[in-house]
């Protein structure tokens, strides 16, 4: 193998490993929006917990109905 095919070979190996590093970066990035969607809803939820544990009296929620089937 001469020089001129090492070097074609390593700018082959280069570029895959370029193609990687965005595809990895492309997946980080839409995990991280995942991560804030989903920080926001446990957010909201933890605060509609609380408040419909302030607005209850008796200790039952408002929204803590039993199902149909009991």
């Amino acid at each position: 193998m001469d020089i001129e095919e090492h070097i074609i070979e390593l700018e082959i190996k280069l570029s895959e490993a370029n193609k990687l590093c965005e595809d990895l970066s492309d997946i980080v990035a839409q995990q991280a929006n995942r991560l804030d969607i989903a920080e926001r809803r446990i957010q909201l939820l933890m605060e509609r917990a609380a408040q419909d544990e302030a607005n209850s009296s008796s200790g039952i929620t408002i929204n803590d109905t039993p199902p149909p089937h009991w």
